[in-house]
């Protein structure tokens, strides 16, 4: 699962200004995500469309493996 982690941390990355807050874990099948609490807004986006793209983005990239993971937002 070391692949989903990067594109993970890639997407992540892209989109927050602190880079040094994100830490991401994977604990069974939930994949957490913590950045610094001014950058939850870029990483929820409006109405929540950012997120549910970080998450369908995870989803295909899951589905050849048949892996069900659900990435949860931490500030």
């Amino acid at each position: 699962m070391e692949e989903i982690e990067k594109l993970v941390r890639f997407m992540v990355t892209s989109l927050v200004d602190n880079k040094d807050a994100i830490n991401i874990e994977i604990d069974g099948a939930t994949i957490n995500v913590t950045v610094a609490k001014e950058d939850m807004g870029k990483i929820i986006g409006k109405q929540g469309r950012t997120a549910k793209a970080i998450r369908s983005i995870v989803k295909a990239a899951l589905a050849k493996t048949g892996a069900k993971y659900s990435v949860e937002f931490l500030g």
